[in-house]
């Protein structure tokens, strides 16, 4: 069954999309060298999670541009993705950015409010859509550089997948599917697939239908109203209930003796609020 099921991941993987992506910069961290990501497991309702973004962006002036595109509607009003949160909690200056064409994301003329952008907000929907859109455009190099200015990169369900190097449930047809016909990520965190609505929808065992086609990938799968705000290698949980990690370990903060814990290849293990874990050493920080 193990066979039959990687043979028809390696086949989607054949027809997956391939269109180029900007191209992330070496460096030695995980996440990124200068800004922060904050990433949201969905349904995001808590205001110290909008708060936590402004915040990081550089306080109510700082501008902030959010991302509807991922929803798939025909048209966006200027609350759309968040915007309306935002400036209810005081941010000044939001602006609602969205095309569904790539020819019109890779122009000056619509991609320049991201020149002085300090925090980027995507929001949830289909995250295919977000790269139908802006991979490989002028847009998606402009949110690299929101984040190599110091900058904040923030995203919510569909907006918390994208941020990953490999893209989990990117399938066209269904969000049901973990590994589908868009697999590459926006790639601000490398190396790592990002799911969300992880525990609400049970959907943690899911993670390991992209390990199996990806075994050097670590997974974290982040649920609703939680967010994993992430900086060089340092990712700490903020608010909400639980993120769930895949690094082929097992953790548990009473210690792991008698736990009677499955194989590398079907363990995870939680993490709340407050802690933390290094991406670079796929360890927790005790």
């Amino acid at each position: 069954m193990k066979g039959a099921i990687l043979n028809s991941l390696l086949a989607i993987s054949s027809l997956a999309s391939a269109r180029p992506v900007y191209e992330r910069q070496d460096t030695e961290y995980v996440g990124p060298e200068n800004g922060t990501l904050v990433i949201v497991g969905g349904n995001a309702s808590d205001d110290l999670i909008y708060q936590k973004i402004i915040d990081l962006a550089g306080g109510v002036d700082a501008p902030i541009i959010t991302i509807p595109t991922a929803e798939g509607s025909p048209t966006y009003d200027d609350d759309a993705a968040a915007a309306g949160t935002f400036r209810r909690l005081g941010a000044k200056n939001v602006t609602v950015l969205h095309t569904y064409d790539p020819a019109v994301a890779d122009t000056e003329e619509f991609a320049a409010p991201l020149r002085s952008a300090k925090g980027v907000f995507f929001g949830g929907g289909r995250q295919w859509r977000l790269v139908d859109a802006y991979a490989g455009t002028l847009t998606e190099r402009l949110f690299h550089d929101v984040l190599a200015r110091g900058g904040v990169v923030s995203g919510s369900s569909a907006g918390a997948s994208i941020q990953g190097s490999f893209l989990a449930r990117g399938d066209t047809s269904s969000n049901t599917l973990p590994v589908g016909d868009h697999q590459v990520g926006f790639g601000f965190v490398r190396d790592v697939a990002i799911d969300q609505h992880v525990l609400v929808r049970n959907r943690q065992f899911d993670m390991f239908q992209i390990l199996a086609l990806r075994p050097e990938l670590l997974g974290v799968a982040v649920d609703e109203n939680t967010a994993l705000v992430v900086h060089k290698n340092d990712a700490q949980v903020y608010r909400g209930t639980y993120v769930v990690v895949y690094d082929g370990t097992f953790w548990s903060r009473e210690g792991a003796d008698g736990k009677n814990a499955p194989g590398s290849d079907a363990v995870f293990y939680f993490l709340k609020d407050g802690d933390r874990y290094d991406l670079g050493k796929r360890q927790v920080v005790v």
